[in-house]
């Protein structure tokens, strides 16, 4: 999709860019109904549709459908941007781009979510819209939840219902040549974070051990024999079983501590 210049018969390298000024003169020109002003907006402003469609790169889906798609929100956005509220139109233009992608993407996802669900996450979209253009920043779940006089844990409950998977092969960064994915980002909460590093040391430490000094350690440690009872399945002394467990729990401290 980035290396694409032709995008839905559009020549995306000769695309106009419109200035803030000649922006709001014909936003005001296409609200009083000129037709020419309004399509000349549009098409000053499919650059910002490029630049948003460049996010859903990695989706797989085909870059035509999601310009067209891109361009459908645009127009809303010309159609419904308020002038009085003293944002940049591509304030409230991005958002409107975007969100009208990504319900296309979940209109069109193998994911099945309820219409109430899938209702409220739309209504919370738009409200988010909205409340973007109202005032120039993305609004809280709070505020959502509060223009829409819904829960907020329905509302997050259902923008998480239509998020859009997140494979665990995904870049999660991407620094200069190097990369890390979604999967490796994660780790088993069960464990100490650090557990599997001292097991392996430990691994080394017993195997470095004498023959005689591993069955000692493992009679006594795995299979919950005495000293004594050891002593008489190995035929040696007790005190030559206390003394050989001792030097080998010294060696795999000092190894270990070693590393």
């Amino acid at each position: 999709m980035q290396g694409k210049v032709e995008i839905c018969g559009v020549n995306t390298a000769r695309l106009p860019v419109l200035d803030g000024a000649e922006t709001r003169e014909l936003l005001e020109k296409a609200r009083a109904g000129d037709a020419s002003a309004r399509e000349k907006l549009i098409g000053g402003n499919l650059r910002l549709v490029l630049s948003v469609i460049q996010k859903f790169a990695n989706r797989g889906e085909n870059a035509d459908d999601l310009f067209q798609v891109g361009c459908i929100g645009l127009i809303k956005a010309v159609d419904n941007f308020d002038l009085s509220q003293g944002v940049r139109f591509s304030t409230y233009g991005v958002p409107m781009i975007a969100g009208e992608i990504r319900r296309y993407l979940r209109d069109n996802s193998a994911l099945r979510v309820s219409r109430s669900t899938r209702d409220l996450a739309y209504r919370a979209l738009t409200a988010r819209e909205k409340l973007t253009a109202e005032s120039g920043r993305s609004p809280t779940v709070d505020e959502i939840a509060a223009a829409l006089g819904a829960k907020r844990s329905d509302v997050v409950f259902a923008l998480d219902a239509i998020a859009d998977p997140v494979s665990l092969s995904e870049p999660a960064y991407q620094d200069s040549q190097d990369s890390s994915s979604v999967l490796e980002q994660l780790r088993d909460t069960r464990e100490d974070p650090d557990g599997w590093l001292e097991k392996l040391a430990l691994a080394d430490a017993f195997a470095a051990l004498g023959e005689r000094e591993r069955r000692i350690l493992a009679l006594r440690y795995y299979g919950g024999k005495t000293q004594t009872e050891v002593a008489r399945e190995i035929h040696i002394s007790q005190a030559q079983v206390s003394r050989l467990e001792k030097n080998a729990l010294e060696s795999i401290r000092k190894s270990v501590f070693a590393q």
